[in-house]
């Protein structure tokens, strides 16, 4: 199972994405906003990244577009998950290096069926 960073500043969304994951045997870190994502990416390393978009300092699409670029972090896919379901910002963030855009409230078998495509895509 996957290894997956959870980056969102409502505790009450972080507990809900770290339920559905732990329960179907991930294993999970999170961090409350952008930059400690970022920070905690590139130290552990996770296979795959959930980022909320809506969060004071660095928001999602500014750590998605930090995470891509980064020749250390460019590999680990990143999958929006936001309230925000306009499709500019669906094409906004598939532009700043997500894999995927969910929207919230988010269905269980959409968010593990999006996960298992992207952590497939990861080359070995």
């Amino acid at each position: 199972m996957a290894n997956v960073l959870i980056v969102d500043d409502s505790p009450t969304e972080l507990y809900r994405l770290k339920a559905i994951l732990e329960k179907n045997g991930h294993s999970v870190i999170t961090a409350e906003n952008g930059a400690d994502g970022v920070a905690i990416c590139r130290q552990e390393k996770p296979d795959a990244v959930l980022m909320d978009i809506v969060m004071p300092g660095l928001n999602g699409f500014q750590a998605t577009r930090q995470l891509s670029k980064d020749s250390e972090t460019h590999q680990i896919p990143v999958i929006i998950i936001t309230t925000k379901d306009q499709e500019t910002d669906k094409v906004w963030g598939l532009r700043q290096g997500a894999r995927d855009y969910l929207t919230k409230p988010i269905d269980e078998k959409v968010l593990l069926n999006t996960l298992t495509k992207v952590t497939s895509l990861i080359p070995v």
